[in-house]
């Protein structure tokens, strides 16, 4: 008897700790997360998707995209919004693993009734191997729960001035360096498969999950990458979204259809794109949701203002960006204007 009370009093004093050191992280979290939100400059790169996302006019997105950085330098949502009235968000990050794309898209549940979700795949192979999967999971919850994990590094803005300044259109930026991917044809059919970690598996299904319970379509796309994609990948995706009736498009098999060249839209060798590349990767993915989902044109609605605005300037400093691009490449006038007819959304 004395042992059953003397453990009950070890338990509850166990609980008791716990409680109080749930209330206090949760007190700082919510002061950190508020000078976040008045901060912005001060937030981490990284972290800036997690943040925008929050200040989004509420019920307002339709498509939600996650992925690591092969996310954020692909898709351009003001050029899906200029060209189809389609509002898109981004909520990448670097190295993100699949633990942080579900409570990324459980944060975007919160505020938003997006119809689509987009995962951009690369997520779903990078290693989870022994503990680290537990690790992941772990501080992928703790920062959801905790935000004061998630803008941990705040303090070194608040005691020395360090900002993050970009721009920032819905998680996507500018990016005009090219470094040619010189290393050939690189999905070559194979019947092998690329196995896929147990741990990674359960979040995907836990991310169908959520989109079903919150009425949203679940879209797998595989953006061009030479260092990051093969046709071993390729299989297990198919099989897959096969299995499990979503749709899946592989843009690897599809370059020249969008037409992709490798001397002049790689950011870094074939690991991402540049701007060049995101605007041909954008203009097909526009294309595609707009001709396989009911997606509605908001660009009349009152309560994109915003989005309009935004979509001016950016279609304006894009413009700019590209032609100096190809002016770079030593081509003529006439050219750099046929490429920006083709490249380019026609604008009203």
């Amino acid at each position: 008897m004395r042992d059953f009370k003397k453990n009950t009093g070890k338990w509850g004093r166990t609980l008791l700790f716990f409680l109080i050191l749930a209330v206090l992280l949760g007190g700082i979290s919510r002061k950190i997360a508020k000078t976040a939100e008045d901060q912005e400059k001060w937030v981490h790169y990284r972290n800036k998707s997690a943040l925008l996302l929050e200040k989004e006019q509420k019920n307002t997105i339709d498509v939600m995209i996650l992925g690591d950085s092969l996310s954020y330098t692909s898709f351009s949502p003001m050029q899906m919004w200029n060209e189809y009235g389609i509002p898109a968000f981004v909520g990448g990050q670097s190295g993100q693993n699949i633990q942080e794309s579900y409570y990324m898209l459980k944060k975007a549940f919160k505020n938003q009734k997006p119809r689509l979700v987009i995962l951009e795949t690369n997520v779903l192979f990078r290693p989870q191997k022994g503990a680290s999967g537990l690790t992941m999971t772990l501080a992928a919850a703790g920062s959801y729960y905790f935000p004061m994990f998630t803008y941990h590094d705040i303090w070194k803005s608040i005691l020395t001035g360090k900002e993050y300044p970009e721009e920032n259109y819905k998680g996507f930026q500018f990016r005009e360096v090219t470094n040619p991917y010189q290393g050939g044809a690189y999905m070559k059919e194979t019947a092998a498969k690329e196995k896929i970690s147990r741990t990674v598996e359960d979040y995907l299904e836990k991310i169908r999950s959520l989109c079903q319970k919150n009425q949203a379509e679940l879209v797998l796309v595989s953006t061009p990458s030479p260092l990051n994609y093969n046709y071993r990948k390729y299989n297990t995706l198919k099989a897959y979204a096969e299995q499990r009736e979503i749709p899946y498009e592989d843009m690897n098999l599809k370059t020249q259809e969008l037409g992709i060249d490798w001397e002049k839209d790689s950011l870094d060798g074939g690991d991402h794109l540049n701007l060049s590349g995101a605007w041909k990767v954008t203009r097909f993915t526009g294309k595609y949701l707009h001709e396989n989902f009911s997606l509605p044109d908001r660009r009349e609605k009152g309560a994109y203002a915003s989005w309009i605005e935004e979509g001016k300037k950016y279609e304006e400093k894009a413009k700019e960006k590209l032609e100096a691009m190809w002016k770079d490449d030593k081509i003529t006038g006439e050219e750099v204007e046929n490429r920006r007819e083709r490249s380019l959304p026609a604008y009203e």
